[in-house]
């Protein structure tokens, strides 16, 4: 049973693969400056080729071979790995990244109420110089 598994898994992955592989050969040829009779033949070569490569890749029999179920188990033990040490990686950036966020509002919210002080002072400056201004002119008068 768990050979099974394993060979789907490795099938799926050899057969993800080598369809990549074939969609890139592809992309890559689109963009080559070639002429239409030459990109149709190199086309035609490459997916030859790939396919040839799948057919060899996807032999159950070289398949079991080359995969034996502990070497298929510790794959998946070590991409495992991988994947919870990214995510592991990810929510520490993520944490990181809410704190500075929380401390930048923080800041920008005390820098508000610093300008709205400002603000203020400077209007009742400019009232209290108005007012001299207007007692100054009438005890001229």
């Amino acid at each position: 049973m768990e050979r099974t598994d394993g060979n789907s898994y490795a099938r799926g992955f050899v057969t993800g693969a080598l369809i990549g592989g074939l969609a890139g050969a592809v992309v890559a040829l689109l963009f080559a400056p070639k002429s239409g009779r030459e990109l149709r033949r190199d086309i035609a070569e490459r997916t030859s080729e790939l396919y040839d490569r799948a057919q060899e890749a996807l032999n159950p029999k070289q398949l079991g071979e080359e995969l034996p179920p502990v070497a298929i188990n510790q794959g998946k033990l070590r991409a495992q790995a991988i994947v919870d040490a990214a995510r592991q990686h990810a929510e520490q950036l993520l944490s990181s990244a809410e704190q500075v966020l929380r401390d930048a509002r923080t800041k920008a919210t005390h820098a508000k109420e610093q300008i709205q002080e400002n603000i203020e002072r400077v209007r009742e400056a400019a009232k209290a110089s108005v007012e001299a201004f207007k007692s100054e002119l009438s005890s001229e008068e």
